[in-house]
């Protein structure tokens, strides 16, 4: 079931998402990959407040290519996610909800969605000049030094996103996989 959401990923809004749900998804995101999210980590654990207000917020994980004349933005495909595994229980501790990327998730942010309600997204990987045609807005907020790695802020429109992991631990790649052999017997 395809459904139109618009963020921020409340908790009452991350509840009604289920693993396998096709979203075309509208409002801010935030982009940072592992280097990004090695130093907000780092701003919390000093006591500091992140360069954005993470409550509630999604974070698209993608270095994305310096925009071209006309542009706003260059591609903007999704990076593996596991890279950002050890970050993302503190993310979420903070008020972070979604992650949009691809990849298996390790056990630790699966507890930590299910403890926080969080919601994983997968962005198609290789789709990268595709989907950044849904991004209608790019400003630069922090890590400027970090280049593709830096934390933008993102305004998208109908993003093409899979719901891979919701907020009860619910897994696509899990159930995905076992309906594909359960059919593939029959």
């Amino acid at each position: 079931m395809e459904k139109r959401i618009t963020l921020p990923l409340t908790e009452e809004l991350a509840k009604t998402l289920k693993a396998g749900d096709s979203v075309l998804l509208t409002g801010v995101i935030y982009t940072s990959r592992d280097a990004g999210h090695k130093r907000m980590c780092e701003t919390l654990a000093r006591g500091e407040e992140l360069p954005f207000d993470p409550k509630d917020a999604t974070i698209y994980y993608v270095g994305p290519t310096p925009a071209k004349p006309g542009q706003v933005i260059g591609s903007a495909g999704p990076t593996t996610s596991g890279r950002m595994d050890a970050y993302a229980p503190t993310m979420m501790s903070v008020g972070a909800r979604g992650m949009i990327g691809k990849g298996a998730r390790l056990p630790e942010v699966i507890d930590a969605m299910k403890k926080y309600n969080g919601v994983y997204f997968g962005a198609i990987g290789g789709a990268g000049a595709l989907l950044a045609k849904q991004i209608k807005r790019c400003e630069m907020i922090a890590y400027e030094d970090l280049g593709a790695e830096a934390l933008r802020k993102l305004y998208v429109e109908d993003m093409p996103l899979v719901v891979i992991i919701d907020s009860e631990g619910n897994n696509l790649y899990e159930t995905g996989r076992a309906d594909y052999l359960k059919n593939k017997k029959n």
